[in-house]
């Protein structure tokens, strides 16, 4: 496995309707890095998030999708997405507040 620094953990934000929803109980969605676990993933959301504490991190696999072009058939990149849930006393993360 790869040295993987904490800013390399966290690739972008989910923004989606379901997403959106479940801000409100201080759980963000956010693309992960393949190869990060759990504990990479709390450690980089406390580094790069000044003032959240992490209370708990839920990750998806995601598989890639099948494509077809002509009679080639392939597939997409796969991904992982992972939830984390903020404690009670955290501060909210800024880059979701004006959406």
């Amino acid at each position: 496995m790869a040295d993987i620094k904490y800013y390399d953990v966290i690739l972008k934000p989910v923004i989606s309707e379901k997403s959106m929803n479940i801000m409100g109980d201080k759980k963000y969605t956010f693309l992960v890095h393949p190869d990060a676990n759990k504990s990479m993933i709390k450690e980089a959301v406390e580094k790069m998030f000044t003032g959240t504490k992490v209370k708990k991190v839920n990750t998806m696999n995601l598989p890639g999708k099948k494509r077809r072009r002509g009679m080639t058939i392939g597939y997409t990149a796969k991904s992982k997405k992972a939830i984390v849930s903020l404690t009670e006393d955290s501060k909210e993360i800024e880059i979701f507040q004006g959406l």
